[in-house]
């Protein structure tokens, strides 16, 4: 039998009943707990019943409390095992469970005014370059500033946190930090950005747990 872990959270009540819980770092006053789905060791994590369960659970989670997403595949045979992996993130996550408790992550992707082609593998002699190329066509995107404009003076006095992320080399988006009690004023922005631009194809997505605001990558 294998866990299957979810995410990370403050307390165990907001993981059980609707997962197992899996304390980490025992040894402190204050613990992180992983909300986990148990499986057969051989059950294969892509089978398509298997990632509706996880979805499912996951959005119950979110529902109960804050937590951060933890990639889907992680998995652990015991709470020992998943503790010691994620050993080298439970202080950064706690600090942020800790800060941001009450919001959700949403993201506004928005198609690029100009998508720039993705480089060809095949072009390039080098393996570095390539990755070089190809990170710059992913930031060579832009949104129109004027879009973009309105975007930033409508959401960012109701997030707590936003930032403007560069996904690929045809679209990019707002990701933002956002209290649980004004989505609705958010998805009233959308319609309203909708009606505003109705050349420019965007999707508001959400809420989700913590994930882009929890990648120390993209701080």
């Amino acid at each position: 039998m294998k866990y299957v872990i979810l995410g990370a959270h403050l307390h165990r009540e907001d993981v059980e009943p609707l997962a197992a819980a899996l304390q980490c770092s025992p040894e402190s006053a204050d613990p992180l707990w992983l909300s986990a789905i148990e499986a057969a060791d051989d059950q294969p994590l892509g089978d398509r019943e298997f990632l509706l369960r996880a979805t499912k659970v996951r959005a119950a989670l979110l529902e109960r409390a804050t937590f951060i997403a933890i990639r889907y595949g992680f998995a652990a045979h015991s709470a020992g095992d998943a503790s010691k992996k994620a050993a080298p993130h439970l202080r950064h996550w706690r600090e942020l469970l800790v800060e941001h408790r009450g919001r959700v992550e949403m993201t506004l992707k928005v198609a690029a005014a100009n998508p720039v082609a993705r480089p060809e593998r095949s072009s390039f002699s080098s393996g570095a370059d390539y990755l070089k190329a190809l990170h710059a066509s992913s930031n060579a995107a832009h949104v129109e500033p004027e879009f973009r404009a309105a975007v930033d003076a409508a959401v960012r006095p109701l997030a707590a946190e936003a930032r403007w992320v560069h996904r690929d080399n045809s679209s990019i988006e707002l990701a933002f930090l956002l209290p649980g009690n004004r989505i609705d004023e958010v998805r009233a922005v959308a319609e309203a950005l909708k009606r505003e631009f109705p050349r420019v194809p965007f999707l508001l997505s959400g809420p989700w747990p913590l994930e882009v605001f929890a990648d120390a990558d993209h701080e």
